[in-house]
């Protein structure tokens, strides 16, 4: 049997960085740990790639670039204009007015407890000013949600967590549970051995966490609230969307 250094190792930066858009979605994520441990080479390149991105679009690859350069060099990450709309590269609109880019920069900076409160802020903030009072959201508040925000949110979440984290995703894994949400709890992290996991401790706030473990839906009112959110027509799109593109 061969051994020795993948073939990745050995590639320029330039050439690193075009491998890992250039791949499956799969094979990308093996290379995380190289882009890691080459971020010094790679910083200066980022910037460009974050560049050419579509604002309005959404990339896992890129939004893990960003983070990293943030994260490892924040000069030139400020020079690379990563920072939250409108100065920033991922646009996130809003029927309802809402201003995302603290939502993103908490994601960006992957202080991901911070963004799944916000995000939990941003619901009520869609459903009305009684949510907002109440401190929850009703299923019956969902429906009349602009799908365009719901959208934003999704959008956010997949491209600040190499694609896994999401209400698209937790779409995705209640589909592949046949609809049991019995089933879908323990795949999300939320339930251990017949319990609930405790928040806020319990749960983990980090790209190590399972799929679809953020944002956090609170079941502890049962599971009408997330039907009534997987079941928008904005996520439906997005979830039947996933589904359907080619599996790398």
């Amino acid at each position: 049997m061969l051994s020795g250094a993948p073939v990745s190792s050995t590639l320029r930066a330039d050439q690193l960085l075009d491998r890992f858009f250039q791949s499956s979605d799969r094979q990308a994520r093996t290379l995380i740990q190289q882009l890691r441990q080459r971020v010094g080479d790679l910083a200066p390149l980022i910037g460009d790639r974050l560049r050419e991105a579509d604002p309005a679009g959404e990339c896992w690859r890129r939004g893990f670039l960003a983070q990293l350069l943030t994260e490892a060099a924040p000069q030139l990450a400020d020079q690379a204009g990563i920072q939250p709309p409108p100065a920033g590269w991922l646009v996130a609109r809003s029927a309802a007015a809402i201003d995302y880019g603290p939502l993103q920069d908490h994601l960006l900076r992957q202080e991901f407890e911070a963004a799944d409160r916000l995000t939990s802020a941003h619901l009520r903030q869609l459903a009305g000013p009684a949510a907002e009072q109440r401190g929850y959201v009703y299923f019956s508040e969902v429906a009349p949600m602009p799908g365009l925000d719901l959208e934003s949110l999704d959008r956010l979440w997949l491209t600040y967590s190499l694609g896994r984290f999401g209400f698209s995703v937790q779409g995705q894994l209640l589909r592949r549970c046949q609809g049991r949400w019995e089933d879908l709890w323990p795949r999300l992290g939320w339930k251990r051995d017949g319990v609930w996991t405790r928040y806020p401790t319990a749960f983990t706030w980090s790209l190590d966490a399972p799929e679809g473990h953020m944002p956090l839906i609170n079941q502890l009112r049962g599971v009408r609230l997330m039907d009534a959110l997987l079941a928008h027509p904005a996520l439906v799109k997005r979830t039947e969307s996933a589904l359907a593109a080619p599996k790398g």
